[in-house]
């Protein structure tokens, strides 16, 4: 018996160093996307989403990624103007921030971008707000790509 409560004790203290011990922080965080701001990195599962989503992963940007947020603006105030006007703005709006942020056109660039857009749903909840992500279609990279002029 008395070997069962020494087991029983040594147990006891290991499950309470366990959880004295902080667990190790995570490299890759769930966001609300209305929580993304610019400068945020995304990981390759996060990038060129399509569909209506809630939540996207950040990681830092010192470890590999694959998209950038890179900028964001807001539409106009009024209804809703359906999907291809929205669009279109993002379109505008991302590739004119794309030049500045890169450093070269983007028709010169061997980097793209991708953005989150107000859906009908989130536009009557308030949601103006274009957000735009460059990435690289070769592969994740490490670090930001703001002047990469690549």
């Amino acid at each position: 018996m008395d070997e069962a409560l020494r087991d029983l004790e040594q147990d006891l203290n290991e499950m309470e160093q366990d959880l004295e011990e902080p667990a190790s922080p995570s490299a890759t965080t769930e966001e609300d996307v209305f929580d993304i701001k610019v400068g945020d990195c995304l990981p390759a599962e996060e990038t060129g989403v399509e569909g209506e989503i809630s939540t996207v992963l950040t990681v830092p940007c010192s470890e590999p990624h694959s998209g950038e947020a890179y900028a964001s603006g807001n539409m106009p105030d009024g209804s809703y103007p359906g999907d291809t006007e929205v669009q279109n703005f993002a379109e505008d709006f991302c590739s004119t921030e794309f030049d500045s942020f890169v450093g070269i056109p983007l028709e010169q660039s061997t980097l793209s971008y991708s953005y989150y857009f107000p859906t009908p749903e989130s536009w009557a909840a308030g949601d103006r707000e274009i957000l735009c992500v460059v990435y690289d279609p070769a592969g994740d990279v490490t670090g930001s790509l703001q002047g990469a002029a690549r």
